[in-house]
């Protein structure tokens, strides 16, 4: 018999190795908002939406100023971040606009919007939203039919006000 994760199950947190702690920081507190719940000296962080005690942690432990790693290479693909709602995404899209960050795609995958990202790192960094589920695309057979549809950054960001 197959054993089938219960679905309630959700992944807890993400923990990055950096370069420079001060660097991912500023990035994932200083831009992305998420508040410092602990912090050690200048190896290690550990950040959260809405204090819980951590979604990502940051260390330099084997990483201090060390290059980022290798595109072609097994490893992390991207870091997914989800926002509850389309206004969420669109706010946090106008602040990295405004910032001038460089952003690497933007997708809409009929179940959800998605904004692309690295972070100082070269980590890859998802921003997305999730669409009610009754709004996702599926076939006649009730099949999840996800696609990778251009994202309209310029009607998102009319959202943010």
């Amino acid at each position: 018999m197959t054993y089938v994760v219960p679905a309630q199950t959700r992944i807890g947190h993400v923990h990055l190795k950096c370069a420079d702690l001060d660097r991912s920081l500023a990035f994932y507190s200083d831009l992305l908002g998420f508040e410092i719940q602990q912090q050690f000296g200048d190896s290690a962080a550990f950040i959260s939406a809405g204090g819980y005690h951590h979604h990502i942690g940051l260390n330099t432990w084997h990483s201090r100023n060390a290059g980022p790693a290798p595109v072609n290479a097994v490893g992390l693909y991207h870091t997914a971040i989800v926002y509850p709602t389309r206004k969420d995404l669109a706010v946090i899209l106008k602040r990295l606009v405004d910032a001038k960050y460089p952003l690497t795609g933007a997708s809409d995958h009929g179940v959800s919007e998605a904004i692309y990202l690295d972070d100082p790192d070269k980590n890859g960094v998802e921003l997305y939203w999730d669409k009610p589920t009754e709004e996702w695309p599926r076939d006649a057979d009730g099949n999840l039919h996800m696609v990778t549809d251009a994202l309209n950054l310029k009607e998102l960001i009319q959202l943010a006000g």
